[in-house]
């Protein structure tokens, strides 16, 4: 039997742009807890390390689709290079600001200004996209992406506080900083499997966001994001409620141990299933198993059952790109894939903050709450939404963006 991710990489110049987009994206999952670890241990203030941190998620979370926006229309190369320039000043300056005991306003304008980092997640989708529309590899791609997101979440943190706690309080994003430019400098290198720019057509400049479609699915991925912010905070509380605190990092690998086994085995498989009635059934699966985490009472406990929760990362993801690259026009396939990834990140964002006040007001096991009430939410609008989502083609959706732009 023929190894479908062997089968993927047989295209011309797909190792080379999937592996420079590893290096290239590693960056995503380091910045903001490289940027808590930097400003905690040069300033002393956790306050203040959060705030600037959760600044740049929340800029980045709105720039980078209008970046996407623009690389649908210009390309990826003319983008990229300006794009990612302006975010290693902003690091730059950001991490000189730290140094140099800079103003406290001086940090929250580079970390707003950082914002700029493109989204290399979906500019790889996009070039995958490109090799494989309309084949069953192009499910197989999109799965193998979302192994890769698990590795570079499960790594880069580790490195970036790694670093900054071994040798300087900005070692951390300063790694994150090289590693962009070098990966990103490789990435845009790979000219032959660049995907050429699409006409935009009837739709014009409006964004996808505006499509109803779009909306449901980015609103889902809020709510699987508030998960897994939830997850990363409560669980360190609750370790430390056990008089285990580094037990958190245990708890943590599990979970994404369970996204990335069956994001490896998913992607293998051939479903003749709607990809709308698979999201609704992952995310069914992602509701279920948060209800567990209310009933753990130990680390092993814990473990397993976030292992188990982790199991619908990962296809929730696949299908939910696999949806945008449906229901997208080609034109505006990157802007659509950056709108589900910032969901996820906006609602790590707020994952992190709503547990953490929860916490401090009614003890460690009390963040799981979120988890649940996110669950649910992602549930109760994956059955609200089913029937559009089940039913769109792509030609409605150009006419409804068309709509949208008035005459």
């Amino acid at each position: 039997m023929a190894n479908p991710y062997r089968e993927i990489f047989r295209a011309p110049g797909a190792i080379a742009f999937s592996a420079t987009s590893f290096i290239a994206r590693m960056p995503v999952s380091m910045v903001t807890l490289g940027v808590v670890t930097m400003l905690s241990q040069a300033r002393g203030e956790y306050w203040l390390a959060g705030a600037v941190a959760a600044t740049f998620a929340l800029s980045n979370a709105l720039i980078a689709p209008q970046l996407s926006r623009l690389v649908d229309r210009y390309g990826q190369r003319r983008l990229l290079i300006p794009a990612t320039l302006a975010a290693i000043a902003a690091l730059s300056g950001l991490m000189l600001s730290t140094r140099y005991e800079a103003p406290v306003w001086a940090l929250f304008v580079f970390a707003m200004l950082s914002g700029t980092m493109p989204s290399i997640s979906a500019m790889v989708r996009a070039r995958w996209t490109e090799l494989y529309r309309d084949t069953p590899k192009l499910r197989t791609a999109f799965a193998f992406e979302s192994v890769v997101d698990e590795v570079i979440y499960m790594t880069g943190p580790v490195i970036a506080i790694g670093l900054s706690v071994s040798f300087f309080p900005e070692a951390g994003p300063l790694a994150a900083t090289l590693l962009l430019t070098v990966g990103t400098a490789l990435f845009v290198a790979q000219r032959a499997s660049e995907p050429p720019v699409h006409p935009q057509g009837a739709s014009g400049g409006a964004s996808v966001i505006r499509l109803a479609s779009v909306r449901i699915i980015a609103f889902i991925l809020i709510a699987i994001g508030t998960i897994f912010g939830t997850a990363e905070v409560t669980a360190v509380a609750f370790a430390e409620a056990q008089g285990n605190k580094a037990a958190a990092s245990f708890v943590l690998a599990s979970y994404a141990a369970g996204s990335l086994v069956t994001g490896i085995v998913f992607g293998a498989l051939k479903l003749r299933m709607s990809l709308a009635s698979q999201l609704l059934i992952a995310i069914a699966l992602a509701a279920v198993t948060t209800l567990p985490l209310l009933a753990v009472n130990s680390i092993g406990s814990l473990a397993v059952v976030v292992f188990l929760a982790g199991a619908a990362v990962s296809p929730t993801i696949i299908v939910s790109i696999g949806l945008i690259e449906r229901l997208v026009p080609a034109a505006k396939l990157t802007e659509g894939i950056t709108w589900a990834m910032t969901g996820i990140g906006i609602g790590m964002a707020v994952g992190s903050s709503a547990s953490g006040w929860v916490i401090d007001g009614f003890g460690a096991r009390s963040g799981f709450w979120i988890s649940v009430a996110a669950g649910g939410v992602a549930l109760a609008t994956a059955l609200l939404g089913y029937r559009r989502l089940h039913g769109e083609k792509p030609q409605p959706v150009l006419r409804e963006v068309a709509a949208c732009t008035g005459p």
